[in-house]
């Protein structure tokens, strides 16, 4: 179903909350949804590796990686691998790299900014955890809206 983040703002006001945080998009899919799971990390991508390396199921995955824009998380081998597996999107309060080859994958993309410097890859973080940033607080198992004018969080599907 197509659907405009500001009409789920309008017609939901009392149960869905506003990032306010002006992320970048990255993927060939501007429009997104899904059930949400979870990363926190910081400057480390193994963990999301292995994350996106399993069933998403239409989920999308939102990454705390605390705002870092020091290395890329996310590039366009594991975006492809997260394709593959069927996730939704993907978004990253964090840096992305190869931006080219993102832009061409059947995927919605959301990230801070770019960077070509690649993560460590020690498997630090933790998965399936409230995370929180741009005023909102994203549980595992919310459901997030993401269009070109941002995205909001739900408890519940709106469709």
């Amino acid at each position: 179903m197509d659907f405009l983040a500001s009409d789920l703002v309008d017609a939901h006001e009392a149960t869905v909350h506003a990032c306010t945080v002006q992320f970048r998009q990255f993927g060939a899919k501007s429009r997104f949804h899904g059930p949400v799971r979870t990363l926190k990390t910081l400057e480390d991508n193994a963990l999301l590796r292995q994350i996106i390396s399993s069933p998403g199921n239409g989920s999308v995955l939102v990454v705390d990686g605390e705002g870092s824009l020091r290395c890329a998380l996310l590039g366009d081998m594991m975006a492809g691998i997260a394709v593959q597996n069927g996730w939704a999107g993907l978004i990253l309060w964090a840096a992305v790299r190869d931006t080219v080859a993102l832009a061409n994958l059947d995927i919605g993309i959301k990230a801070l900014g770019t960077n070509p410097v690649k993560s460590r890859k020690t498997g630090y973080g933790t998965a399936d955890i409230p995370v929180r940033f741009g005023d909102v607080t994203f549980r595992p198992g919310d459901w997030v809206y993401s269009d070109e004018d941002g995205l909001i969080v739900s408890p519940t599907a709106l469709f």
